[in-house]
């Protein structure tokens, strides 16, 4: 798979990287990667993910652009209030990188749809902000064999995982799945509300670039990835730890 001198140019500083090269550049253009939510974390994601060339970048929402969103969701402009998300979105990814082919999703997902949507991509991406929408999404990933990352902010921290029970950990040992961390019994109301208790707009770009960059390290094999463990952020301690489970 050649790349066009224009493309040559643009991705440049990934060809000369050592562990990137030409083959990582390549297992990125052949990806399909599904996004879920083009909001705080979707936004930051989407736009690392076309920066960097992946082949097929799909993104599900079917909200609007508000005013408020504006603080901290990088992909939509002033000019975008009003239109749907997945719509402004796709602008700003197709004006970033042409090579991109973008692919608009503007539903709800749901447990009545999710496997549909998933099983055209070869990895997931989740910034939902409820239990019940990442709840179908890692039901599906799970019976489709797709890695999922997830992120989630609210207020002043941020978190990420990958739940790719199909796979397994560094150590070898079996990967665990999304009710390990979040079991049946957890609830929305358990979780801080983003439009209750507010969010620090960059701890949204923060955890965003994240995932984003375990996306990229699944798809081209680089490093060692965040299976079984939680990575988070304390922005206002300036201070990442861990924790497996």
């Amino acid at each position: 798979m050649a790349f066009s001198p224009e493309e040559n140019r643009r991705y440049a500083r990934h060809l000369v990287l050592k562990g990137m090269g030409g083959g990582g550049q390549q297992a990125l253009q052949r990806a399909r990667v599904l996004v879920i939510g083009a909001g705080g974390l979707g936004s930051p994601a989407i736009a690392y993910l076309a920066a960097a060339g992946v082949g097929t970048l799909g993104v599900v929402d079917n909200d609007s652009v508000s005013l408020s969103n504006l603080q901290r969701q990088i992909v939509h402009r002033t000019h975008t209030i009003g239109q749907a998300k997945t719509a402004s979105a796709v602008a700003f990814a197709s004006a970033l990188n042409p090579h991109v082919a973008m692919v608009a999703h503007d539903v709800r997902i749901d447990g009545g749809n999710a496997q549909t949507l998933v099983d055209d991509y070869d990895l997931v991406l989740d910034g939902s902000d409820n239990l019940e929408t990442r709840r179908a999404v890692a039901a599906a990933c799970e019976a489709l064999g797709r890695p999922l990352v997830s992120g989630a902010v609210g207020m002043f921290d941020g978190q990420l995982t990958i739940f790719a029970p199909h796979l397994h950990r560094a150590d070898g040992s079996a990967a665990p799945k999304f009710t390990d961390l979040y079991p049946e019994e957890a609830g929305d109301d358990d979780l801080p509300s983003c439009e209750a208790n507010g969010v620090l707009g960059p701890l949204t770009g923060v955890i965003g670039t994240l995932m984003a960059m375990e996306a990229i390290k699944l798809i081209t094999g680089i490093g060692e990835p965040l299976i079984g463990r939680v990575l988070v952020y304390d922005s206002k301690g300036a201070r990442f730890s861990e924790f497996s489970f």
